[in-house]
């Protein structure tokens, strides 16, 4: 029986039938935004590896559209190409829809000329099968990933009937459909007005204003109302919020000032133009009459107002500042407060004493190591970020492209490329073609243009003006008068595009800009999000952001996955894994790189050094900064501020880096040393929890554990307790398990023995409370770190393990050197597989190149050992045992990824293809060996299979 005849067995005739999980399974799909599972993803799966689609669907949104471009723009670059019949159904399609379909090379468009076309399906052609998804999705964003939409997933080879019926019907409907071209969308334009005028959609301020007539607070204004009234009422004279760009910080600020009822009021900002709006947003909030507010700035002095707004540059000068009383404002708010290091600032701390001081920002961390948490007593009365954020629905939906930057004769654009090949005209069009090609909401770009250097900003300004798109260029000589004047222009239209050089990373807001375009290396994933976040701000009918990322040769390309993921794990695999997967993006939002995009910022993260101790030193202070006390490791995971195990296992563990940075005078032995250096290396990593709840019991056992208590306390946990596992666990923590070098560098590390007898060096350790406050650490933050491995299976799928690692999990009784299982081993009924996919043109592990290949999600290509023959051990294991015995299969790209392979599951080989071979070695001498298909239980996950496979 074929793989699709048991998927479609299982499916439609007998549940019970045993699951092959293949790609062929018919499946139902249901957007579980919970789970990070969306209709989406699957289409994106489905066109990555296509070789040709159809999709017939009546309605599509421009977001919808973006969604699927980037694998579009891919498959442009393959040859490939698809159809899509849509309609003109009720004048929901817009004409900048259609418009948007026009510029995509590759698809071809027409429009059925069917009484009430209202189809949702989607067909995809692979190489050898056809997948059909049908179903109430629609090609809108909404669809995609929000709403709650039931559509089936169904594949077919060639000759099924269902997918011959769909082809003839999709054929007909295409020969019958009108092409969509320039000349019918004039015509189509001029009916979806006239249909608009009679049928009027409400925008949303509409919406709001008939919902809503007074400001109310959001949910997270709530929370953050009510833990301000909180802190006061505790006592507290300070608080600081740290809340997103565009969440509404100002009118939090008017609503906890309403809440507060104070006698005079003290608005501080550091942009003259900024205090015009804030005032006008607390008025709205606030009410009362007009001189209630007023404005202190180098133009006006209304002092006298109760509520008053005034630039910093105004308020700090000792003339000003002292014509006050100290004590005359009760209640003071300092707005973008991550400024207040500045001289300018500290004096008006210093000087005034309010009965309440508030500071808000979006990024508190700064490079001078100045801390902002200390000046407001550490006291946090709300945090808000990008994530949060977008989850909430309080900021615009964007749509990322992370797309390649113009390559010349294979020369990509680079920190150091000269000015001259920034702005030719060869790269204007590039860029122009990009920029159209990814477009923005309405087809009417309202821009801000992030470069690299101010002459460049200036040039391509003057190139898009020539290509008759209005733009100007704004630097930081540029007055703010000017930089208003230039702002007001683009709010009307008059202007496309603002080319800048960081001029408005933050304090300046343009609610209308629907796109941001990144023309320049990211130095710091605090300005990335403050750049990103200049297009966040809602706007009335602004649907969407476009943020079009041009990706070049850059060494820090790195900080990309890091600033959209809000990941500062600083663990390599996590942030590969960041850019392959991108589902952690909340809401209507999407994230999406072009092929050769993703593979510079996979080769960014190959070659930066995450973990310098200059880089981990600073993250260290940023989190005492916070809580005000040395960090433990949990306070890092907690936080989420950089990969506990990256951190201990630096200065070989967590006592050591604290000593080598000249945070601790911790007085330790040379075996309690090595026994937290064991703990950091072996246990932090959290693969197995059996050994983690047995060290916390042993902190408290008097001389010995017996196997029965153990079992007991296994069982208690839910966690396997079978006498391998027990006996597995006493080995690894009485370094019996360990061989080779790495047991001699454990040698004074043992903390029980194989009958479970505490050791006196671990009875003496566990006398000093520092130890043991130490030991406690690394077991909750190792306990934490595990809760997404499999607590009734050893191995769990997609997680990361070391060799070593794997003989553990698997009860193995010693471990073995890894050059001495190089590709696999096996003992017993477990057969270990560990592959490298990239071995790279200068590859000296091996004698023989291997040619080890993932052919599809379930089919792996695999080679033995050389020299190897049919009549090899291993080999007739594999034929005789290999359909019952337990095969597990491990993977890492590339040699330089480190020293984790991903557990993909149990695979069986496929008996018909076992093969002798010979292969040339190294020395051009023939080697035989073995090669066969093997066969995964369990699909590879669509983004791990494509990181694998790209």
């Amino acid at each position: 029986m074929t793989l699709l005849e048991t998927s479609l067995k299982k499916a439609f005739i007998d549940k019970t039938t045993p699951s092959m999980m293949t790609n062929y399974d018919p499946e139902i799909l249901i957007n579980q935004p919970e789970q990070k599972q969306f209709l989406l993803t699957t289409l994106q799966n489905e066109l990555d590896h296509c070789v040709t689609f159809f999709f017939s669907v009546a309605f599509v949104t421009q977001d919808g559209l973006n969604a699927l471009k980037v694998q579009l723009a891919d498959l442009a670059k393959k040859g490939i190409r698809g159809k899509l019949l849509t309609s003109t159904y009720l004048y929901f399609n817009s004409p900048e829809t259609f418009e948007s379909l026009l510029t995509i090379p590759n698809l071809e468009v027409r429009l059925s000329t069917k009484k009430g076309f209202h189809a949702k399906g989607y067909l995809f052609q692979q190489a050898d099968y056809h997948t059909l998804i049908v179903g109430s999705s629609n090609l809108t964003m909404n669809a995609l990933k929000l709403n709650y939409e039931w559509n089936i997933r169904l594949t077919s080879y060639d000759n099924g009937e269902i997918i011959h019926q769909v082809h003839h019907h999709m054929d007909s409907e295409w020969e019958q459909a009108t092409l969509l071209s320039e000349q019918w969308l004039i015509s189509y334009r001029k009916n979806y007005a006239l249909y608009q005028t009679k049928h009027p959609t409400p925008t949303n301020s509409d919406l709001v204003e008939e919902i809503t007539p007074y400001i109310a607070p959001n949910k997270m204004q709530k929370e953050a109302l009510g833990n301000l009234k909180k802190i006061r009422e505790e006592g507290n004279k300070k608080a600081l919020v740290i809340s997103a760009t565009g969440t509404g910080k100002t009118y939090l600020a008017a609503f906890d000032t309403l809440q507060y009822q104070p006698k005079r009021f003290l608005f501080i900002v550091h942009r003259e133009q900024i205090l015009q709006a804030a005032k006008k947003s607390f008025q709205k909030i606030i009410g009362g009459p007009d001189s209630d507010f007023g404005i202190l700035s180098g133009h006006q002095k209304q002092v006298q107002a109760k509520y008053l707004f005034a630039t910093i540059q105004t308020i700090s000068k000792n003339e000003t500042m002292n014509s006050f009383d100290p004590t005359y404002f009760d209640y003071i708010l300092i707005d973008e407060v991550h400024k207040s290091g500045a001289s300018s600032y500290t004096r008006i701390i210093d000087y005034f004493q309010p009965n309440f001081l508030l500071g808000m920002t979006a990024t508190p961390e700064r490079s001078d190591q100045f801390n902002i948490f200390e000046l407001f007593d550490y006291t946090v009365a709300y945090e808000i970020r990008l994530q949060d954020a977008l989850e909430e629905n309080m900021l615009c939906p964007f749509h990322y492209f992370g797309v390649t930057d113009y390559e010349k004769n294979g020369e990509l654009i680079s920190e150091t490329t000269d000015l001259q090949y920034l702005v030719n005209h060869e790269r204007v069009d590039f860029l122009l073609e990009k920029i159209q090609y990814y477009g923005c909401f309405n087809n009417q770009p309202k821009g801000l243009v992030f470069c690299s250097r101010v002459k460049e900003a200036e040039a391509l300004a003057k190139a898009f003006n020539d290509r008759g798109l209005p733009s100007r260029a704004l630097d930081g000589s540029h007055s703010i008068v000017e930089r208003e004047e230039v702002v007001s222009l683009l709010e009307k239209g008059d202007l496309h595009y603002i080319f800048t050089v960081d001029v408005f990373n933050e304090g300046i807001d343009i609610p209308s800009v629907n796109q941001v375009v990144l023309l320049r290396n990211t130095q710091s994933s605090i300005i990335f999000i403050q750049q990103l976040g200049r297009g966040l701000r809602k706007y009335p009918n602004k649907k969407f952001v476009t943020v079009i990322d041009f990706i070049g040769n850059y060494k820090n390309n790195y900080l990309i996955p890091t600033a959209l993921s809000g990941d500062k794990s600083l663990n390599k695999n996590n942030l590969r894994k960041d850019t392959f997967d991108t589902t952690y993006i909340s809401g209507l939002s999407a994230i999406n790189f072009e092929h050769i995009a993703k593979d510079r910022i996979f080769k960014s993260i190959d070659t930066a050094s995450l973990d310098s101790m200059r880089e981990l030193r600073a993250i260290y202070f940023t989190l005492k900064n916070r809580i005000n006390r040395i960090p433990m490791l949990y306070d890092f995971y907690q936080y989420e501020l950089v990969d506990p195990v990256v951190l201990a296992q630096k200065c070989k563990n967590y006592p050591a880096f604290l000593t080598k940075i000249g945070e601790s005078q911790l007085q330790l032995s040379k075996a309690e040393q090595a026994m937290l250096t064991f703990l950091s290396v072996e246990l932090l990593p959290g693969q197995r929890k059996q050994e983690l709840v047995l060290l916390k019991l042993l902190l408290k056992t008097p001389e010995q554990v017996t196997e029965k208590q153990i079992k007991e306390l296994f069982n208690q946990h839910h966690l396997l307790a079978n006498e391998d596992t027990i006996e597995s666990v006493l080995s690894t923590l009485s370094i019996d398990f360990y061989a080779g070098g790495i047991k001699t560098s454990y040698q004074d590390s043992a903390l029980i023995t194989k009958d479970g007898k505490l050791t006196p060096t671990f009875k003496k350790a566990r006398e000093n409370p520092e130890f043991v406050h130490h030991v406690k650490d690394i077991i909750k933050t190792a306990l934490h770190r595990s809760q997404d491995m499999y607590p009734d299976c050893p191995l769990t799928i997609e997680g990361k393990y070391r060799r070593r690692d794997v003989l553990r999990m698997l009860n193995c009784s010693k471990q073995m050197v890894d050059q001495n299982i190089g590709g696999y081993t096996y003992q017993g009924q477990e057969f270990v597989i560990f592959v490298t996919l990239e071995k790279g043109e200068d590859f000296k592990g091996s004698l023989v190149h291997y040619e080890d290949a993932i052919l599809d999600p379930q089919t792996i290509l695999w080679f033995t050992k050389a020299p190897r023959t049919l009549e090899s051990p291993e080999v007739r294991f594999l034929k005789e045992h290999g359909q019952t015995a337990n095969i597990h299969f491990f993977v890492k790209k590339k040699d330089d990824h480190g020293i984790d392979f991903y557990y993909l599951g149990k695979v069986k080989p496929k008996l018909d293809t076992i093969q002798q071979v010979t292969r040339k070695t190294i020395e051009g001498k023939q080697r035989s060996l073995v090669k066969m298909k093997l066969h995964l239980e369990k699909a590879i996950n669509h983004q791990l299979y494509h990181f694998l496979t790209h």
